[in-house]
């Protein structure tokens, strides 16, 4: 799927980092397994650094700067990618949603500028065919997606507007409650038990939409809220399992074994602290209680839903707690054991990659998304085949994509008083 032009940066750049200790016979396979997937990562942050009108996509920064740009793209062989328009949790009054909505819009709009600035390298895609027509031309394709639903507001009619500008998931909420449902950071607890009866018809619409509806972020109670309701598969687009990094945000073996019930995938969230449960020392421990204290806040997500301008103070103040009590990274082979849990417990049918770089992922060995080679190539030394391969990086995603959009027309009537 990839150019020709790729596979040598492939050969002489993503495959050498370990290659001191490396099977050649493997890494040559790995490469070739690669080069032939077609590669979707489901959630990056990438508009973050798309706003700042001085950020330039061809320039291969520094991973402190930006873990997803053009260069890095081409090195990874990285063939599709969902770029969030993110939005923390603000005041949920009318001007908050206004306030919210056109933020929303905004990014909306940077994404699309980015892929017009670069009709050589990049596409717009909405659908898995789309996709895979623009990776023939050796271009990336571009999906969007919506991080927290926020920006709905109460207004039910926006989904449309989103979904028109291009949006084909939208996870439901972020770190805090909003009026679909409830988060599994909200520092004050749940407050409907799941979905709220407008998040029920913010369900239901996205079905009747052809929008894929994530769970990433949800409390255990509306995760289990949505695949009772969804009529389709659902995903999560960025999340991990609680088996191997017990915090809220990841998923149970039971909510596992729902979510392939319901036919839906999760897509393995590569941040460090979801990753592999954090070996923290009890100075960092005491300093980030006295942070969480003086913050009010019980987790680190809930920075995110602190007022916009104690945000970047806060994060600052935590990127130095972190800075003078370093916890060690996880690697490619704990992201790969969160792939075999997975596997094991939902089935290789029901599993991808949505990476969260640009969002604060990183692991030790995985640096950014020219770094992914690194992940298929212990996928082939741990047995997978080039078939489970390729479904891990996109095949089982497109089919959940598919079956939501096959399911639009019976969606149609879903609750049509309500909608």
């Amino acid at each position: 799927m990839k150019q020709i032009a790729a596979l040598g940066l492939l050969s002489m750049l993503a495959f050498t980092t370990t290659a001191q200790t490396s099977d050649p016979a493997l890494e040559a396979k790995a490469r070739k397994i690669h080069e032939r997937a077609f590669t979707v990562d489901t959630h990056e942050d990438t508009p973050e650094n798309l706003v700042n009108p001085s950020f330039d996509l061809t320039i291969d920064h520094d991973p402190k700067v930006a873990q997803v740009d053009l260069p890095k793209m081409q090195r990874g062989g990285l063939d599709a990618a969902f770029w969030a328009v993110y939005m923390g949790q603000g005041p949920r009054t009318a001007a908050g949603h206004e306030a919210a909505k056109q933020k929303a819009l905004a990014i909306f709009e940077s994404i699309r500028s980015a892929v017009r600035k670069h009709p050589e390298q990049l596409a717009l895609a909405t659908t898995p065919d789309e996709a895979l027509r623009i990776g023939k031309t050796g271009k990336h394709a571009i999906f969007i997606g919506i991080e927290n639903g926020y920006p709905v507001g109460k207004d039910l009619s926006l989904l449309k507007t989103y979904y028109d500008l291009g949006a084909r998931y939208m996870t439901l909420c972020h770190s805090s409650n909003n009026e679909i449902c409830d988060s599994s950071t909200d520092p004050n607890g749940p407050e409907y038990q799941g979905l709220s009866p407008f998040g029920e018809q913010v369900v239901d619409e996205m079905n009747r939409l052809g929008m894929m509806v994530d769970i990433s972020h949800t409390s255990d109670s509306t995760f289990y809220d949505v695949v009772r309701r969804s009529k389709v598969p659902v995903i999560a687009s960025h999340s991990a399992c609680k088996a191997l990094s017990n915090v809220p945000r990841n998923l149970s073996d039971d909510m596992l074994r729902a979510l392939a019930k319901n036919g839906g995938v999760i897509q393995m969230n590569l941040f460090s602290p979801y990753v592999k449960t954090e070996s923290k020392s009890p100075e960092r421990q005491a300093a980030e209680q006295s942070f969480f204290a003086k913050w009010n806040i019980k987790s680190f997500l809930n920075i995110y839903g602190l007022p916009e301008a104690s945000q970047q103070q806060a994060l600052a103040e935590f990127n130095t707690i972190r800075e003078q009590f370093p916890v060690p990274l996880a690697t490619v082979q704990d992201a790969v054991n969160q792939i075999d849990h997975a596997v094991k417990i939902a089935g290789i049918d029901h599993v991808g990659i949505g990476s969260d770089f640009d969002g604060g992922t990183e692991l030790a060995d995985l640096r950014d998304v020219g770094e992914f080679p690194n992940l298929t190539r212990e996928l082939v030394r741990r047995g997978y085949s080039r078939k489970d391969i390729e479904k891990i990086w996109g095949g089982n995603l497109f089919r959940v994509m598919r079956a939501v959009e096959h399911g639009k027309s019976k969606a149609v009537n879903l609750k049509p008083s309500t909608l």
